[in-house]
């Protein structure tokens, strides 16, 4: 058996669902469970949160669909609301949470009125999804008088994981304003936010990567946060070979060895997820034992240092989890943790623990 597997510990979600509602205090905590879970599995993420949090988070209506269908009952928001009148109506019929961003949305619901539990997002600054303030007020006052009236007010921080983070107050200012104004409650904290800024905590905070054991600071790691690993990727070491100074590896020939040694050849590539990008110096570990990758990612293959390393063929290597922090391993990337555990594919075995 190859032995390359992706583990996901339910412990851990529910530990880290645990952590995210001790932040929340009084706030509604609604973990983000889109993009199948942050790749964990959207239900088996939902069922190992679901005694810790009021309702779940998914980016559209497919991904609420299969929550329901799952027996899920609590409340779920759909974060990009609906795409069409039938989405609309879908939305409906499933007792979905649906945000609504974008003036065209507002006027589809205008013209096919009905009960809908709608959060109105606002643009505060980041200038992706939302209405502006101005354009806000006015369709919450059409949307109520057209029976809909919107039971809370959104927005998303753009700055809120940067050390120099100089926007959220002024995000998180606009948006208090215009909740105030309507009297509604205010949803704002992502993880970042939930961690950072108790202020921003409102009524309902939405958390995502934290739930997911990866910190979202890039001056603070998970253990430090008391977040629990909850996702643990390895392989095994299918060859291990004698190198030369000047000998090189891998496809373009971007890794000289300086001096003799030995190379593994592990048996995890960009086939199974692993991102093909990584540069040699990133982080890995054989039988828990420190090492880097040398040389390019091939599809099914990398390759990594097993100088002064005690290792054998069959020998597990860690690409991040337990001993080689996830985050460590998207920072030599030049990615985030995100990326990394959405994009594994369906080739390594997966190992619910």
């Amino acid at each position: 058996m190859r032995g390359t597997r992706v583990e996901i510990r339910c412990a851990a979600l529910t530990h880290n669902a645990r952590r995210a509602r001790a932040l929340a205090e009084s706030a509604q905590v609604f973990a983000m469970v889109k993009a199948d879970g942050y790749g964990h599995g959207i239900t088996l993420a939902a069922d190992a949160m679901a005694g810790e949090v009021d309702g779940f988070g998914v980016a559209v209506l497919e991904e609420a669909r299969a929550l329901r269908e799952h027996g899920v009952s609590a409340p779920i928001l759909v974060a990009e609301g609906f795409f069409d009148r039938d989405e609309l109506e879908q939305a409906r019929e499933l007792s979905l949470e649906v945000v609504v961003h974008s003036s065209w949305q507002v006027g589809l619901l205008l013209e096919h009125p009905g009960p809908l539990r709608i959060w109105l997002k606002l643009n505060t600054g980041m200038n992706r999804l939302g209405l502006r303030p101005d354009i806000a007020l006015e369709a919450a006052g059409q949307l109520a008088a057209a029976g809909m009236k919107p039971m809370g007010v959104m927005s998303h921080f753009a700055c809120a994981d940067e050390a120099s983070d100089g926007r959220s107050n002024t995000q998180l200012r606009l948006a208090d304003e215009v909740a105030d104004a309507l009297d509604l409650p205010l949803s704002a904290a992502n993880s970042a936010a939930l961690i950072r800024y108790p202020n921003a905590r409102a009524q309902r905070v939405r958390p995502g990567i934290m739930l997911y054991g990866s910190s979202p600071f890039d001056w603070q790691s998970a253990a430090e946060l008391d977040l629990a690993v909850s996702h643990r990727f390895s392989a095994r070491l299918i060859a291990i070979n004698e190198v030369q100074p000047g000998d090189t590896v891998g496809y373009g020939a971007t890794w000289t060895a300086p001096r003799p040694g030995r190379i593994g050849v592990v048996a995890a590539g960009y086939g199974d997820g692993y991102p093909r990008h990584a540069p040699s110096g990133t982080p890995a570990a054989v039988n828990g034992q420190p090492t880097i990758l040398v040389g390019r990612v091939s599809m099914d293959m990398l390759t990594i240092d097993l100088n002064g390393i005690q290792a054998d063929i069959g020998d597990e290597v860690e690409l991040w989890g337990d001993h080689v922090d996830v985050d460590k391993v998207a920072r030599a990337c030049g990615t985030i943790s995100y990326e990394l555990f959405c994009q594994i594919t369906g080739r390594p075995e997966r190992v619910i623990v």
